[in-house]
C-alpha cells in the first residue's frame, strides 16, 4: 500500500473522528430545536402528534419515516430526545460514509478513491464559513449532523450506487421505495437525490436499464409518497413561494462559499471531453440548471438543489487524481492542485473545530473564526411542563418546543398552519411597547398562554406576570397569574 493511500485514509479517518466528536458535543444552532420537538411529539403520540411547535392539530412534513423511528426509540427507552438525536446522528454518519464509499466504487476501482472523495465532499468548498442543512461542508456538518438531511444524503448515495449496478427487478422496485423515503425524510435532499438518479439512469447505456422495471419502481415510489399518513407530500408542491424569503441568502456570496469547487468543475470538463454522457457531468448540469433557474426566476428555494452541482464536481476531481490509465505526470498535477485546495478549504472551515474540542485548546487564529452555538432553554424546564404554551419571540420559539412546550407562533415557516400570520401578529402585538393590558390578556386567553420568556426587564411590572426565573443572556421567565 502506497504512502499516498495511507495519507488519504488517515486524513479521512481524522475527519470522521471529528464528525463523531460533533455528535457527542451536539452544538445547538439552526433547526435542531424543531427536530428535537418533532421527536418529542412522536414520543408522546405516534398516531396523532399534532403540530410540533404550536398547540394545533395540523400535519407536518417533519414527521418522516426517520423521525417516526426516532420517536419510537425515544418512547421505548425513555431516553431524552437529545440522546436519541445523537444515536440518530451516529447512524446517519454511518449511512453517509458507506453510501459515499459504495457510489464512488461504481465510478472507480482505486482503493484511494472513496476516502479521497469523502475529503473532497467535506473540505472542498470555499473560505467563507457556511452552514445549511443538505450541504456537506465540515462547518455545516458540525452543526447539522443530527438533522434528517444527513441521513437523506447518505441514502441518496446508496440509491445512486444501486441504480448504477442494478441486479434485477427487485432492486429497481427497492430503488423506487428508497427514493420515496428520501423525499419524505428531507424534501430538498430528495430533489438532489432525484437529479442524481436521473443522471445515473441517462448516463447508463440503454442495455443496462430495464425501463419496464424502472417505471414500476417509480410508480411504487409515488404510491409510497401518496400513502404516507402524516402529511400530504404533494401539497408541498405549492409551498415554494412561502419558502423563498428564507432561501434568498443561498444566492449571496457564491464566490466566497464555493470557489474551491472550481477545481472540480475543471475536472468535470476533462471528463466531458472524454465522454459526453459522463454521469457526473450530467449530474452537475442538472443541478446547475435548477440552481440558475431559481436565481433567474426568483424561486430562491430552488437554491437547495445546489448540492446536485457541488457533489459531482467534488467527486470528479477526486477521481482524476486516482484515474487509472492517466499519465503519472498528469495525476501528479491533479494531486498537487487538489491537495492545496483541500488545505485551503480545511483552513476556511477551521472555526468549526470549536464545536468538537474545547475552545481553550484552539490557537488564537482558529478561535477567532469560531462562532458560539446557542445555549438552549433547559433552564426553564423545572417550571414549564410538557404541552404548556409559552409566549416568546422568534429566536426562543425555535428552541423552546425542543423541551416539550409549545409557543404561540412557530419559529419557522409552517405551510400547513393556516393561522400562522395571526399567531405571528399576536406575538408582535404582545411585545409591542405601549400595548394596553386588555389586549395582552386577550392574547393570553386566546392561545392559552401560561408562561412568557423575554430578554431584559421590558415586561417587568406588567399586570398578570410574575418573575419565576432568570436564565443566560439576561432572559427572564414569567408566569401568567390571575
Amino acid at each position: 500500500m502506497t504512502g499516498r493511500l495511507w495519507t488519504t485514509r488517515v486524513a479521512a479517518l481524522v475527519l470522521l473522528l471529528l464528525l463523531l466528536l460533533a455528535v457527542v458535543r451536539l452544538p445547538w444552532a439552526g433547526d435542531l430545536g424543531i427536530h428535537a420537538a418533532t421527536v418529542e411529539r412522536l414520543r408522546h403520540s405516534l398516531t396523532d402528534p399534532g403540530n410540533p411547535l404550536v398547540d394545533a392539530d395540523t400535519p407536518s412534513p417533519y414527521y418522516s419515516p426517520w423521525t417516526v423511528l426516532l420517536g419510537c426509540v425515544a418512547g421505548a427507552t425513555g431516553w431524552s430526545v437529545f440522546v436519541v438525536l445523537r444515536i440518530g446522528a451516529l447512524v446517519a454518519v454511518g449511512v453517509l460514509v458507506t453510501g459515499v464509499w459504495r457510489y464512488v466504487r461504481t465510478l472507480s476501482g482505486h482503493r484511494a478513491a472513496p476516502p479521497l472523495a469523502l475529503l473532497c465532499l467535506v473540505l472542498l468548498w470555499g473560505t467563507d464559513e457556511f452552514s445549511w442543512s443538505g450541504f456537506l461542508g465540515f462547518h455545516s456538518l458540525a452543526l447539522t449532523v443530527a438533522y434528517p438531511s444527513v441521513l437523506a444524503l447518505g441514502l441518496a448515495f446508496h440509491l445512486w450506487a444501486w441504480l448504477a449496478r442494478p441486479a434485477g427487478r427487485w432492486v429497481w422496485l427497492g430503488c423506487g421505495a428508497l427514493w420515496a423515503v428520501i423525499l419524505l425524510v428531507h424534501q430538498f435532499s430528495g430533489v438532489v437525490a432525484s437529479l442524481g438518479a436521473l443522471a445515473v439512469v441517462f448516463g447508463s447505456r440503454a442495455e443496462r436499464v430495464a425501463w419496464r422495471w424502472l417505471g414500476a419502481g417509480l410508480v411504487l415510489g409515488v404510491a409510497v409518497l401518496w400513502a404516507w399518513p402524516y402529511y400530504d407530500f404533494f401539497a408541498l408542491l405549492g409551498a415554494g413561494d412561502g419558502m423563498n424569503a428564507v432561501h434568498r441568502s443561498l444566492y449571496r456570496d457564491l464566490a466566497g462559499r464555493y470557489w474551491l469547487v472550481l477545481v472540480g468543475v475543471a475536472a468535470l470538463g476533462v471528463r466531458w471531453w472524454r465522454d459526453r454522457r459522463d454521469v457526473l457531468v450530467l449530474f452537475f448540469a442538472l443541478g446547475a440548471v435548477v440552481f440558475v433557474a431559481g436565481g433567474v426566476s426568483g424561486h430562491w428555494s430552488w437554491g437547495r438543489a445546489l448540492p446536485a452541482a457541488l457533489i459531482p464536481a467534488q467527486l470528479a476531481v477526486a477521481l482524476e487524481v486516482v484515474g487509472a490509465g492517466r499519465r503519472r505526470a498528469v495525476r501528479a498535477v491533479w494531486a498537487c492542485v487538489l491537495g492545496a485546495a483541500l488545505v485551503v478549504g480545511a483552513w476556511g472551515q477551521a472555526g468549526a473545530l470549536g464545536y468538537v474540542v474545547d475552545r481553550a485548546l484552539l490557537p488564537g487564529v482558529v478561535e477567532a473564526k469560531y462562532r458560539e452555538p446557542w445555549t438552549g432553554y433547559h433552564w426553564i424546564t423545572p417550571w414549564v411542563g410538557y404541552g404548556d404554551v409559552v409566549m416568546a419571540r422568534e429566536l426562543p420559539s425555535r428552541q423552546i418546543p425542543a423541551y416539550g412546550a409549545y409557543t404561540v407562533a412557530p419559529g419557522y415557516p409552517d405551510f400547513f398552519l393556516r393561522d400562522e400570520g395571526e399567531r405571528v401578529g399576536a406575538v408582535r402585538e404582545y411585545f409591542s411597547e405601549g400595548v394596553v393590558g386588555s389586549v395582552r390578556r386577550g392574547i393570553v386567553r386566546e392561545y392559552g398562554v401560561r408562561w412568557v420568556v423575554d430578554r431584559g426587564d421590558g415586561l417587568r411590572g406588567v399586570e398578570g406576570l410574575a418573575v419565576v426565573a432568570r436564565g443566560p443572556g439576561g432572559e427572564v421567565l414569567y408566569a401568567v397569574v390571575g
